[in-house]
């Protein structure tokens, strides 16, 4: 076995006491001669940590055939001043191939001991909405504008493990280890790609709106809602996006400001009464009442309302709403697929504008970044 140790100081990317305690967290990556631990070996395992505001860096290399147990006996007892594994894809591949490895050589696995937190898994949701070309590292990587000397991948260096062990060229195995400690070195550096997260699931304070009129292909004029909010979150390169299920509704995300385009309603909308057996529906002015005011109506004018007809009408301008919402709802039918809000007089001076504006970016996301979020007092 060869073990190789470094220290290095990448620049502080992202707050680590978001993921844990940093002198807890244990950074890992393996690599292996096939996809499969029933059929193939582990040849190197590395790992990296921070202490006083200096990296460190291990990695251990199966340097003959057999030493496969040594590098994974040398890990574990590595791991005992940690309480959380950060990785890349780790849930996946790596934590499983270790477990069945042991299994097989009949060793003890304390790996289920210590937290998992899987960086791939925070940033599965983002790829279609960041343009990323893959989920992989390397594509990571070049989404930040990071670069690394290792050029090769962890399947094309298979052969190149196999050639080092009959050829015990030093240079195969520097090549080895390269690309086991860019990988290491290079989870710091991407860790920039959680403020995504962390931005679109976060909180937003309005800060400046206009209201602005269009004129539409059909000479129609309409009224466009452009709105500017900060987020806590700092963004390391822009990106914009477009609502999939409301029309018109645009996104631009740049540092720590959010910008938003919405299309206003303006007209005749109904808000439809969730107890429709509470109602009855006036026939002649084409709304509901209570039954205990409509009881006092002539039987000829009301007949019971149904789900469909217990409404009332309101004009007015109003802003795409979407579900669930924690106030009144305006729809154009009761089948309509989009609800609309009213459109406030003065948005910075809402207090659950905030809140709106979170639905409205969550509503079109994946799952994996719709997190449940605490309440916290707006600031403006």
């Amino acid at each position: 076995m060869i073990t190789a140790e470094y220290t290095f100081c990448p620049p502080d990317t992202y707050p680590l006491e978001r993921i844990g305690c940093p002198e807890k967290l244990l950074f890992f990556d393996i690599e292996t001669t096939g996809f499969s631990a029933s059929g193939s070996s582990l040849y190197l395992i590395g790992a990296a940590s921070v202490s006083g505001g200096v990296w460190h860096l291990t990695q251990w290399f199966a340097d003959r055939a057999g030493s496969e147990e040594e590098i994974l006996q040398a890990f574990f007892s590595h791991l005992a001043p940690f309480d959380t594994l950060v990785h890349f894809n780790g849930d996946t591949f790596d934590i499983p191939y270790l477990e069945k490895r042991c299994e097989i050589l009949g060793l003890s696995c304390p790996l289920k001991e210590l937290k998992s937190w899987d960086i791939y898994k925070k940033i599965r949701p983002l790829k279609k909405l960041l343009g990323l070309e893959s989920l992989k590292q390397k594509a990571i990587e070049q989404f930040l504008g990071i670069e690394r000397e290792d050029r090769y991948s962890g399947g094309q260096l298979i052969e190149v493990y196999h050639r080092y062990l009959t050829s015990r060229d030093e240079n195969l195995c520097r090549l080895l280890l390269l690309h086991n400690e860019e990988d290491l070195k290079g989870m710091p550096l991407i860790l920039p790609i959680l403020l995504y997260p962390d931005f679109l699931s976060g909180s937003f304070s309005p800060v400046q709106w206009e209201l602005r009129e269009e004129t539409d292909i059909f000479g129609q004029k309409e009224h466009i809602l452009e709105m500017v909010c900060q987020s806590e979150a700092t963004l390391p390169r822009p990106f914009s996006w477009e609502h999939p299920f409301l029309p018109g509704v645009r996104f631009q995300a740049e540092e720590n400001r959010l910008s938003l385009s919405l299309p206003l309603f303006e007209g005749e909308l109904k808000y439809f009464y969730p107890n429709y057996k509470d109602y009855y529906y006036l026939v002649y002015e084409d709304t509901a009442i209570h039954k205990s005011v409509g009881e006092y109506v002539d039987r000829d004018a009301r007949k019971k309302a149904t789900a469909a007809t217990c409404y009332t009408r309101k004009t007015g301008l109003f802003l795409p709403q979407p579900e669930p919402a924690s106030g009144p709802v305006f729809r154009t039918d009761y089948r309509s697929g989009i609800c609309y809000r009213e459109f406030p007089s003065d948005p910075l001076s809402c207090p659950d504008f905030p809140d709106y504006i979170s639905a409205l970016i969550t509503s079109g996301l994946g799952r994996g970044l719709r997190t449940p979020k605490k309440k916290k007092t707006i600031s403006r």
